[in-house]
């Protein structure tokens, strides 16, 4: 039997919409794909590549290389014609407005970094959502002992250099503290000996605990081992105002910083927030069972910028991944002429959750059980490196790691 093919316009390169993008039949499709970047990207190994662990392109696939005939425009949409099954463009680089038109169409195009209207965020702090953003906390983190080795600073000037604040105790968060307390440990402390007791990592966390997703004995565990690698862990402290130098936290403390990386959770993009679907009390797009919006038969959303009614979804990376996965099988039955009422609507399959936090220890919140620990260190990058989505990475990553482990991280600045 031969099927009409039929439009699909996917947005977003993430693990939501990639996941489509991987699981759709494309001899059924003619997919167009819209995205600020022309990449996926495994946000998972994401805080290892700001401190040379692992290199930037090792974790990145070409959107262009996954299947023949697919479109792809680098750009964002920037309204939404449902009546006319279209959608208003701009292009990344010149600011053009193009338009593409759709039978089907994903909203996959994640989040933004949420700064709960905190003053000065925007202006001062370093986010980690991508790999510029990596890249910048890589550099400044050299420019800073850098800067701090220059002759003549008072005591003052070098210790607000060398504080490096984390705010967010998230996976994300403690993540990076973990990489950096292992640079600072590692390389810099044999690169720049004479600054490495004036160095301070502070993680603050607005909440009761870092990890709060993870289970209480998690928590601890992680927390008690940054304290005895000198990471300080401030909890129950929201953070008031940042400036460019300081920031303040809402009990009145005053920190001053050399380096300020903000991670503390997930906003909508503007485009979301234009859309006139029914929305959660974040802002997420609610979806039925089928990731349809309002029940639409031709408009979906996955990822981070959508939340299915009444099961309440983590943002998280394997969260988005399965929904992808399953909506781009979805899609399939869909044009081979299956109601859709007739197949199963989505169903999370929680594998647990990981974390490095340094020292070649890891973290694991699983149905099975707790664990923590270097074995756990290693299941953690068992985990991960199954999962990154090709044979390249998988080479690269390796190799990665098996390069720094022997000859050190590149701390370089270009």
């Amino acid at each position: 039997m031969e099927y009409s093919k039929k439009r699909l316009v996917i947005l977003g390169t993430g693990f939501a919409g990639f996941g489509v993008l991987k699981n759709i039949n494309l001899k059924l499709f003619d997919v167009t794909v819209v995205s600020e970047r022309n990449y996926f990207l495994f946000t998972p190994l994401l805080p290892s590549t700001t401190v040379g662990t692992i290199e930037f392109r090792s974790i990145i696939e070409p959107v262009r290389s996954v299947g023949d005939g697919v479109k792809f425009h680098q750009g964002r949409a920037t309204r939404l014609n449902s009546e006319k099954k279209t959608l208003a463009c701009m292009g990344q680089f010149d600011g053009r407005e193009f338009s593409v038109s759709y039978d089907y169409l994903v909203v996959a195009v994640g989040a933004v970094n949420n700064t709960f209207g905190v003053p000065g965020v925007h202006e001062h702090a370093f986010f980690l959502k991508d790999l510029r953003d990596a890249r910048k906390i890589r550099q400044r983190i050299i420019d800073n002992f850098e800067s701090a080795s220059t002759p003549g600073l008072d005591v003052g000037e070098i210790q607000r250099f060398l504080h490096f604040v984390v705010v967010g105790g998230g996976p994300t968060g403690v993540e990076f503290a973990a990489e950096l307390t292992d640079l600072l440990e590692g390389e810099l402390a044999k690169a720049y000996s004479h600054l490495v007791g004036a160095v301070r990592i502070t993680l603050i966390e607005a909440g009761k605990q870092i990890l709060n997703s993870y289970d209480e004995k998690i928590s601890n565990y992680a927390t008690k081992l940054f304290n005895r690698r000198r990471v300080e862990v401030l909890t129950n402290k929201p953070v008031k105002i940042v400036e460019e130098q300081s920031l303040q936290l809402q009990d009145g403390t005053v920190l001053n910083y050399g380096l300020l990386v903000w991670s503390t959770g997930n906003g909508q993009t503007a485009f979301v927030n234009s859309l006139n679907f029914q929305k959660d009390k974040t802002g997420k797009l609610l979806t039925d069972g089928y990731f349809r919006l309002n029940n639409s038969n031709d408009i979906f959303a996955v990822g981070d910028n959508a939340n299915m009614n009444g099961l309440e979804l983590p943002a998280t990376a394997q969260v988005a991944g399965q929904s992808g996965k399953y909506l781009g099988k979805l899609l399939t039955r869909i044009a081979k002429n299956t109601k859709i009422e007739k197949l199963p609507v989505f169903k999370f399959k929680n594998l647990g959750m990981l974390a490095y936090i340094g020292g070649n220890r890891a973290v694991a919140d699983l149905p099975a059980g707790n664990a923590g620990g270097f074995s756990t260190w290693i299941f953690w990058r068992s985990a991960y490196l199954t999962k990154l989505v090709s044979l390249k990475n998988k080479v690269l990553v390796l190799f990665d790691w098996f390069k720094a482990a022997m000859f050190g991280r590149d701390i370089s600045r270009f």
